[in-house]
């Protein structure tokens, strides 16, 4: 599948923080929107938002969570289960990002008005979503996120099936190396993502990183020019 060619939305009415100025802290601004070009600026910026006790909240992580699309982990099993799906993209995002912001999940933070903001930056060509089908037909787990030319900066991700999520970010992964995307952005780790490969780099390196993405071409898959498809869906 080779997706729409994303719509640059009007400007940004807000002035996104500089990170750097955020010290030690995650946390480096409060207030603005949700508008698409708010989200944009924010994420060419080395931003991402996050609501925090009701109020919509920009963070950029020290240290940094990235998977170094040439060191992704594959084990034995995780191979195998590979096998037992299928990858697509953009083909069930409203129910991928559904799933992700079930209220039922344990530390969910994806609100009513994230899920609105991102399925509108879907609609634009800016969001996406990677996911694992079964044979029958079923969706078994995926992942959603931005992509900014060489960027894929994740956000969530969910499973039905033993190992679908993680079968997704393989697809992932595939998917931006033979684009020629560089960077993939994870936010923070955790010792389920460092298991699969995830390290931590300082903020200034990551923004360094970033600068350099932002100027590569945005994967075909996602609506580019650059790069193969080299999935299925």
């Amino acid at each position: 599948m080779i997706g729409t060619v994303p719509v640059e939305p009007p400007q940004s009415a807000w002035q996104m923080p500089d990170p750097m100025m955020g010290g030690d802290d995650d946390l480096v601004g409060v207030g603005a929107d949700l508008e698409p070009g708010t989200i944009l600026a924010a994420y060419r910026s080395g931003l991402f938002p996050m609501p925090v006790e009701g109020r919509l909240a920009w963070w950029s992580p020290e240290p940094r969570a990235v998977l170094p699309l040439g060191g992704l982990r594959v084990s034995r099993s995780l191979h195998r289960s590979c096998e037992s799906f299928e990858i697509r993209v953009d083909t069930a995002f409203e129910e991928v990002i559904g799933s992700c912001a079930d209220p039922r999940r344990p530390g969910g933070w994806i609100s009513d008005d994230v899920t609105r903001a991102y399925t509108r930056l879907h609609g634009l060509g800016w969001a996406h979503s990677v996911e694992a089908w079964t044979a029958a037909g079923e969706l078994a787990g995926g992942l959603y996120g931005v992509a900014i030319g060489g960027l894929f900066a994740g956000e969530s991700m969910f499973h039905r099936r033993r190992d679908a999520s993680k079968v997704a970010l393989v697809g992932l992964v595939r998917l931006l190396v033979d684009g020629g995307a560089t960077l993939l952005d994870v936010q923070w780790t955790t010792p389920h993502l460092a298991s699969l490969g995830v390290i931590e780099i300082p903020r200034a390196g990551y923004l360094r990183r970033l600068a350099e993405a932002l100027e590569q071409p945005l994967p075909a898959v996602f609506g580019g020019s650059g790069g193969s498809c080299g999935s299925g869906g």
